[in-house]
């Protein structure tokens, strides 16, 4: 089992050689970029330049506000960047932010899409490798011009890693069918992990002749070590928990009802009385709460034989907790 750093969402670009340098010196496995509040791939040259041995990828980038070969291009140049360390990660989001914050439309099959999107990636990567003609036609995408002048050629690492995300099955299948890793959701547990997402996982695996062990499943995690942290881990139980799209977590658990009612709340932009709904057996599921001396310990007991990689849902910033940091990455592996 790996453990990765994930960088701060507001993180400027200015301070990321100091992140990427001080999550390999830590022994940090990867370190991700998310798409929030900024671009997910620009972080990614400077990574690549100030370290030699960490990963790095998105988690995620939105892939349907972008066409195939824009991804398939960053990628490609991060990975020759980089000697083969970047990982694709991409994730669907949900309708009203494709269509109202990227101005794009919404698909009629989500996971229609992204297969077919993903595909479109491969063939692409298979021309720039093997100067092979491009011909890729799909109910999405058609993708059949590849002059030499806009073709970047082979690479020294030309299998780049895609991890998708997702929260419910029909995602957790896709990535068992076509993914090389499956990126969970902060809002899961053990529970689910165990007898929803892997079956699903395992399911389309099974369907494409794969071995299951073969997709890597990362998870990151709400960790608790200290009050302070206690309050922002309700805070983000509760948000997440408000969205619609993330009901079956908490119906598994019997929490449909806590989660109407913050659905109800959030409608109403009732955010701060949201975290209070948030009952300690919900945070103790959702959460690893533990001291900071046995966080790697209380980790490794709760995700064993369930995931690949971790990723504590903490910002990791340089100079701030740095002995907790070295620590946990000590103590943990």
């Amino acid at each position: 089992m790996h453990l990765d750093a994930t960088l701060p969402y507001d993180t400027s670009l200015m301070n990321i050689p100091a992140a990427a340098k001080a999550a390999e010196l830590f022994g940090y496995h990867a370190l991700w970029t998310a798409e929030t509040q900024h671009d997910p791939f620009l972080p990614g040259p400077l990574i690549a330049e100030h370290t030699h041995r960490v990963q790095f990828g998105t988690a995620i980038a939105v892939a349907f506000a972008r066409s195939p070969a824009n991804l398939a291009q960053v990628a490609w140049d991060l990975a020759a960047a980089s000697g083969g360390r970047f990982i694709l990660g991409l994730g669907t989001q949900v309708k009203p932010h494709i269509e109202r914050r990227f101005g794009m439309n919404w698909p009629a099959s989500v996971t229609g899409k992204l297969r077919e999107q993903i595909q479109a990636i491969r063939a692409l990567w298979h021309t720039w490798q093997t100067g092979e003609r491009l011909n890729f036609r799909g109910d999405y995408y058609k993708l059949t011009l590849m002059s030499p002048f806009f073709n970047p050629g082979p690479i020294e690492h030309p299998h780049i890693p895609i991890f998708i995300a997702g929260v419910n099955t029909g995602l957790a299948k896709l990535a068992g069918e076509i993914a090389d890793g499956f990126h969970v959701h902060p809002l899961h547990s053990a529970r689910y992990l165990r007898e929803v997402l892997i079956p699903a996982i395992a399911e389309g695996a099974i369907q494409s002749g794969r071995n299951r062990a073969a997709i890597q499943i990362t998870c990151p995690v709400f960790v608790a070590t200290t009050l302070e942290e206690r309050a922002f881990v309700r805070q983000q139980i509760a948000f997440y928990a408000s969205t619609p799209s993330y009901r079956a977590v908490m119906d598994l658990h019997g929490w449909s009802d806590i989660a109407a009612k913050l659905s109800h709340r959030a409608s109403r932009g009732q955010w701060d009385t949201m975290p209070a709904l948030v009952t300690p057996e919900m945070l103790h599921t959702f959460a690893v709460i533990s001291e900071p001396e046995s966080l790697a310990d209380a980790l490794k007991s709760r995700y064993n034989d369930l995931a690949d990689r971790l990723t504590p849902y903490l910002p990791f910033i340089p100079g701030k907790r740095d002995e907790f940091w070295k620590n946990l990455a000590a103590t943990f592996h």
